[in-house]
């Protein structure tokens, strides 16, 4: 849903507020992520960007965190102020030790292809010009995540205004409610439009539980934490150099010493932002963006991802397609090639089985040049049917 409100009088800016509400619609739901949506769509469009006109994205329980990526990249370019809200549930990747948001299709077994990486949104915010973006959370965490969280290991990068809410799970087939982002809602509908510091302090108070970790930091990397009017903890985000790209750089050995030192997140975090580069620049379907895409994917091939290689290597095969490249080309070939390979890899056979319909749908597009390729994905999924999912 995407709503725009302009003042009758004179105009200034436009800024933009995306609402991301996310949590598994399964047995995994720690959150009741999308009740907030209501109450923030009462609210004028005006109030959730503290700008004369508006612009209102709403994501409400997506699946697809390829899709979730482009409707914030598309939210990042709006020249005005951004603001985004996010509710939702983090998730600990225990391979690489990198934070996801859970989606609506998000299991543990497959969080690395169902959820969103946290740093894709981060590297997003990292192109933006400093102090033009607000990030407001209402989060929990699940156990390992947690843990993370309160060693101060969660942040959306310097030059970002953020206030919000990260509470700790639940307890055992209870789900938390978005309270923290309810109050907003509530002093907004009342007609009072308060700096967002007060806004959080009072939520903050109002909120809890007590052992939350509540997030407030004012402008830039220097900046101070703001206190809220009650005694709960206060995370301090620390800065940390951001590296714009340029276009004489070559990011390349960077990228690859770091991915051979194991620093796997920092390697696709530099990848994912001069991809993100390319779109803007080129656009979509660009061979640099496409060079980005498939760098992506040999990124997690070498972090020992074989699910997320897939994946990409399926999109920028998708994506070759789409720019007119006919299926037999040696670039297509070579990336459906490569997801195979990747997929048959998955030592998941729910990861496994999840990637198998589309990677058959690419195939029956895309034979390549050995033959029975198809036929190995038709006996691998009878094969997989017999084993039993994990619990």
């Amino acid at each position: 849903m995407v709503i725009t409100q302009q003042d009758n009088g004179e105009q200034t800016v436009t800024g933009t507020a995306l609402l991301l509400a996310a949590a598994p619609a399964n047995k995994s739901c720690l959150i009741d992520a999308t009740s907030v949506l209501p109450a923030l769509a009462a609210v004028p469009p005006t109030a959730l960007t503290g700008t004369a006109a508006a612009t209102v994205v709403e994501l409400a329980d997506p699946v697809d965190p390829q899709t979730v990526l482009t409707r914030i990249r598309t939210a990042a370019a709006a020249p005005g102020p951004l603001v985004l809200y996010v509710t939702g549930q983090l998730h600990l990747d225990h391979r690489q030790r990198l934070l996801h948001l859970a989606l609506a299709r998000t299991t543990p077994s497959t969080l690395r292809y169902t959820a969103l990486p946290w740093h894709w949104l981060t590297g997003e915010l990292a192109l933006r010009r400093p102090d033009t973006t607000t990030v407001v959370l209402d989060l929990v965490a699940d156990g390992d995540a947690w843990g993370q969280v309160r060693g101060g290991g969660f942040g959306v990068g310097p030059g970002v205004r953020l206030f919000g809410r990260v509470s700790p799970p639940p307890a055992r087939r209870a789900t938390a409610v978005p309270g923290y982002l309810k109050t907003y809602a509530s002093i907004w509908r009342n007609g009072h439009r308060p700096p967002l510091a007060h806004l959080h302090a009072q939520a903050a108070g109002e909120a809890g539980p007590g052992d939350a970790v509540f997030l407030a930091v004012e402008g830039g990397p220097g900046s101070v934490p703001v206190a809220p009017r009650s005694p709960v903890p206060v995370a301090r985000q620390e800065a940390v150099p951001v590296v714009e790209p340029r276009p004489d750089a070559d990011p390349h050995p960077a990228i690859l010493a770091a991915a051979q030192s194991g620093r796997h997140g920092e390697a696709a975090a530099i990848a994912a932002m001069w991809e993100s580069t390319a779109l803007r620049t080129h656009g979509a379907g660009s061979p640099e963006a496409l060079h980005w895409l498939e760098v992506r994917a040999d990124l997690a091939r070498l972090a020992q991802d074989p699910g997320r290689s897939c994946e990409l290597w399926m999109a920028a095969a998708e994506a070759r397609l789409a720019r007119g490249q006919e299926a037999g080309t040696e670039d297509v070939e070579a990336a459906v090639d490569r997801a195979h390979h990747q997929w048959e890899q998955l030592g998941d056979p729910a990861q496994a089985r999840a990637l198998a319909a589309p990677l058959t749908r690419l195939r029956r597009a895309v034979p390549g040049r050995r033959p029975g390729a198809l036929d190995a994905i038709g006996r691998r999924i009878s094969a997989l049917e017999n084993v039993p999912a994990t619990p």
